[in-house]
């Protein structure tokens, strides 16, 4: 079954023969590492990559980078570059029984004096067992482990895997490294692409960074034999533009929303709005968005707007009612209020304090005044003795001590000087000082 998804060539080799009927991305595939483009930090004189070619001595590593960035090309050319026999397998179409047949060929390799470099593409898609199975074989030195992912290695493969293998990243691929490989599709088919200056360059950013979607939708332009060409509104219809990536349970997922939740907090409503609408257009479930949306509402906003949080929950309720697209628009007010209201976690900290407390006194008995006395006993005993009514006492307080006789009180939550919590600070002071006073009283009393 290997031999089905397997692609060997002996070292010292050019890394691929293309057909003229190849795909345009195919027949532009680099020849050299100095071809690539956008990953000069990697390949060049300076990078990970050129230092260990200009040494001779190739280490196990995993690429990782956005589709289209050049993450099998570099593979293939790394094998030429130091002499290396390559071996290419896909994580979506492999299993064991292919891993152990390309083990033993590249043990056999190995006592012909002749090492194997195997690429695996999408090997975050093999699981725990199996990519144990890789451990051995580069450890010993059978192979060199060249992995390639569109997810975050932290997350996707095995710790051990990783602590033997360095990672790469690969840079998205920008405007002008998009640009470069136009101009070389221009040369190899030996005509211009029949699009105005200013349609290529929306041609350039339809891609999202991906070089080989790129090449496809050049290719498709050449296919066409166009007579004139395309200005942007033309190309627009002509052409669809790349759908953005984005997993609902990988890393841009959670990449997206802390962006969306720093830029609520850092009061940017026009970011935020942005990574809003990044993350809708890209599919994702609204009520998520309305999940993050209250917690900022309550952790970064508090009391500074009591009101954000009921925004939060009447775009909810209107998210209910209307569904999409309509309800969207609540989602995004939502959004707005929260950016541009007052900040404060005073409520926040306020609640990491007190729980903090909670575990470390235990079970302290509340004071016996302010507990409940449903029974003729528990009042004998003194529940609920000495009780003050704050409704009775003058202005509604009556300035009582409620903590635990063995716990002095606590500050756990300090209002800031933000919106409303403000006036929260000012009527709080205002208690402190009725109580003080009270507490003045008491003692002349006892005196």
């Amino acid at each position: 079954m290997a031999d089905l998804f397997a692609d060997e060539l002996p070292p010292g080799t050019a890394p691929r023969e293309t057909s003229l009927h190849a795909p345009l991305a195919d027949r532009l595939r680099p020849s050299s590492l100095d071809e690539v483009v956008g990953q000069a930090h990697l390949t060049g004189p300076e990078g990970a990559i050129g230092r260990m070619v200009a040494a001779g001595k190739l280490g196990s590593m995993i690429l990782w980078g956005p589709p289209g960035t050049g993450k099998t090309s570099i593979a293939r050319l790394l094998a030429e570059a130091v002499g290396l026999r390559f071996v290419a397998l896909s994580a979506v179409f492999s299993g064991v029984a292919d891993l152990k047949k390309v083990f033993a060929e590249a043990k056999v390799a190995v006592k012909a004096g002749q090492r194997t470099l195997l690429f695996v593409d999408e090997i975050h898609r093999f699981n725990r067992s199996q990519q144990d199975g890789f451990l051995p074989y580069v450890e010993d030195g059978t192979i060199t482990l060249v992995g390639a992912t569109t997810e975050n290695p932290s997350f996707e493969l095995n710790a051990a895997l990783l602590s033997r293998c360095q990672v790469l990243i690969l840079h998205r691929l920008d405007s002008e490294a998009l640009k470069q490989l136009l101009e070389r599709a221009e040369e190899l088919e030996g005509k211009p692409l029949p699009l105005t200056p200013e349609t290529k360059d929306a041609l350039v950013a339809s891609a999202d960074g991906d070089g080989r979607f790129l090449l496809n939708q050049a290719e498709t332009l050449f296919d066409v034999g166009l007579q004139e060409p395309l200005d942007p509104a033309g190309l627009a219809s002509f052409l669809q533009r790349r759908v953005a990536v984005y997993d609902k349970d990988r890393e841009g997922h959670y990449n997206l929303i802390s962006a969306l939740h720093k830029s609520i907090r850092g009061s940017d409503p026009q970011a935020s709005l942005y990574y809003l609408a990044r993350m809708l257009v890209a599919g994702e479930e609204p009520l998520f968005l309305l999940r993050r949306l209250i917690r900022a509402a309550v952790e970064d906003i508090g009391m500074a707007d009591p009101n954000a949080l009921v925004q939060c929950i009447a775009a909810k309720d209107a998210y209910d009612f209307l569904g999409s697209p309509e309800g969207e628009l609540a989602i995004v007010q939502a959004c707005l209020y929260l950016a541009t209201a007052p900040k404060s976690n005073a409520g926040y900290k306020a609640q990491g304090a007190a729980w903090r407390s909670a575990m470390e006194t235990g079970s302290l008995m509340p004071p016996k005044n302010i507990l409940n006395a449903p029974t003729k006993l528990m009042k004998q005993v003194g529940y609920g003795s000495g009780y003050e009514y704050d409704h009775n006492a003058e202005e509604g307080f009556s300035g009582a001590d409620f903590w635990p006789e063995e716990m002095d009180p606590q500050q756990y939550y300090v209002p800031t000087g933000r919106g409303f919590e403000a006036k929260v600070a000012e009527r709080l002071a205002y208690w402190e000082e009725m109580r003080r006073e009270k507490q003045s009283k008491d003692s002349d009393k006892g005196s």
